[in-house]
This record gives C-alpha cells, structure tokens and sequence, in this order.
C-alpha cells in the first residue's frame, strides 16, 4: 500500500461517511470499508478501474469531477471527502477543496511536492521538466495541469482561511525523510493534508 494512503486511513473515524474522489481501483476505499467500517462511496471516471471498484463490493458512482463538480451532492452529505494524487490535475483545484469542504465536514488531500529538490535539480541542470518516478510524464502528456508545492498550498489555504488540522510529509527515501523533518518544501515527495 502506498504510504499515503495508509497515513490517511489512520485519519478516518470508524463507521463514519467517506467520499473517495478519483478512488481509482478502489484500494483505499477497500481498506477503510473493511477496516474502519465505513460507510463509503467512490466517484472516478475510468470504466476498468470502475469495473474493479465494483469487483471488491464497492459503492463506486462514475463521474467526471472537471465537468460536473460535486454539484449533485448536498451540504454536510459526508464526514470525510478525499482526494488522493488527483487534485493537481483539477480544472480548478482550489474551488474543488472548496466544494470538498462543503459537502464534507473535513477533507483530506494528497499531491506531489513539485518543488522537491529532484525537480529542482533536474530543471536547473537540463533545462527541461523532470520526467521521474515521481513524475513520469513529459510535459506534453502530463494529466498535472497545476504544478503546485507544499507552500503555495498552504498560502491557497491561508487566502481561503481553510484550517490545516494536520499536514504530513511522505518521502521514498532516507535521505529525503532526514531533510524533509527540516525543509518539507525541498525534501518532501507527497503531502497529505487533513483540512477543516
């Protein structure tokens, strides 16, 4: 399991309403239904990984999120509303955390730092987007419309005054947890934040 979605099951109460955008095939969603005893629904748009969904028992609504928004959701519908590594490829990413907020008591968000250092480096040295584990698109073919870092996230936040509950930083390697502790902007690979 990735690490992100392990830290954010951590966050969820049991038998509470969780809404899973962009739910993919369903892991997280699985997860919490088994573990925490959610009761959960998954919005996402690709039918193989609908059809997946629908394989393990899920609850899964097929939506276009840029298109229709969270429109057909009402005010406080869910306890908890989640978007994991989509929010950047968002239309509008911050009028979805907004809407996120709306329908849901609280939400969690999870994105690629698009400042970590790798990127750094690899745009000062070559010249060109990083094309990465992390980021393995070019930059003709990326679904990332928004590159966002963990700062410019937190002043989008600020500006809206959306309360951050709690942000953690997710790395991949040893060196980067070390630096991430001190500098999350260069060292951080993934933030996953808790919003209120």
């Amino acid at each position: 399991m990735r690490n992100d979605l392990s830290i954010i099951s951590q966050w969820i109460e049991p038998q509470s309403r969780v809404l899973d955008l962009g739910c993919g095939d369903g892991e997280l969603l699985h997860l919490l239904t088994r573990d925490k005893n959610v009761s959960g629904y998954g919005l996402e748009i690709d039918h193989d990984r609908i059809n997946i969904c629908v394989a393990k028992g899920l609850n899964v609504i097929e939506q276009d999120l840029d298109e229709r928004g969270l429109s057909n959701f009402t005010d406080g519908s869910f306890d908890t509303v989640i978007m994991t590594q989509a929010l950047q490829t968002m239309r509008y990413p911050d009028k979805m955390v907004e809407e996120m907020l709306r329908i849901g008591r609280e939400c969690i968000v999870t994105f690629p730092n698009f400042g970590h250092w790798k990127a750094r480096l690899h745009l000062a040295i070559k010249g060109r987007m990083p094309v990465s584990d992390l980021l393995p698109y070019e930059w003709y073919d990326t679904p990332n419309i928004h590159f966002c870092t963990f700062k410019d996230f937190e002043v989008l936040c600020h500006q809206r005054g959306i309360a951050i509950k709690k942000r953690r930083v997710v790395t991949h390697s040893s060196t980067d947890a070390i630096g991430a502790k001190w500098l999350p902007n260069v060292f951080g690979e993934t933030a996953i934040y808790h919003l209120g």
